[in-house]
């Protein structure tokens, strides 16, 4: 008969070492990723703790990433993991991306290219094919909305300046920043990339709306085409 696995239960854990409690004594941004699939999770297995059984899902080589790019069938596929599981996982995923974008009423100031990843990295950098959108700012740089002008590959016939700035004048935008993602995770401007933001700034002088930055979204990392001095 093989002798039974040594199995440490999260309840059997110091206070201070299970998530829930840590959460409550230092916040969540004390947590780490396992840590708070754990509580994503609540349970474990009659092998696996929760903590236990998020730490091995994190082990896949594409770690948080792979809870992004999941389909609820693959997530099921794991040992350890039911339906429920993969709902609750696949749920906290969809909800961290809504919350990447913007809300009715939420209308942060946008001052730099940083604050702008900070509105659509977390989302725009899992996304398998080139989403072109645009931040409509209002006069005091505050983010009025922002919108998906194409999906696909990018190119002057999917962003037409009549797509972008049609949006920007029904919402009375003072001001747009450009933004697309690049799927290989390279932000670096492409040819393209340049010819387009030329083409867009030089639309947005005649109309008065002026564009101030050309984001591109890579994996984690970003690129500011008015740093590049394309703007």
């Amino acid at each position: 008969m093989p002798e039974p696995e040594y199995h440490v239960t999260i309840k059997s854990l110091p206070e201070e070492l299970r998530p829930r409690e840590r959460m409550q004594a230092a916040g969540p941004e004390a947590l780490s990723a396992a840590e708070l699939l754990a509580i994503i999770l609540r349970t474990g297995s009659a092998t696996e703790s929760a903590l236990e059984l998020a730490n091995r899902i994190l082990s896949e080589p594409r770690g948080l990433r792979y809870l992004a790019e999941a389909s609820l069938e693959e997530l099921c596929g794991l040992k350890g993991i039911g339906l429920a599981k993969a709902a609750q996982i696949k749920a906290a995923v969809e909800l961290g991306k809504r919350l990447a974008c913007l809300g009715p009423g939420f209308r942060p100031a946008i001052r730099s290219p940083q604050e702008v990843c900070s509105l659509v990295m977390e989302e725009m950098c899992y996304l398998d094919r080139e989403h072109f959108r645009v931040a409509l700012l209002n006069t005091k740089n505050r983010v009025l909305a922002v919108e998906t002008i194409s999906i696909g590959s990018l190119n002057s016939s999917l962003v037409h300046p009549r797509e972008v700035f049609k949006r920007a004048v029904q919402r009375s935008a003072a001001a747009v920043i450009l933004i697309h993602n690049h799927p290989s995770g390279d932000p670096a401007p492409s040819p393209e990339d340049i010819e387009i933001t030329r083409r867009l700034c030089e639309a947005g002088q005649l109309i008065g709306i002026e564009v101030l930055d050309h984001i591109i979204i890579g994996d984690h990392v970003f690129t500011s085409l008015k740093e590049k001095g394309y703007i």
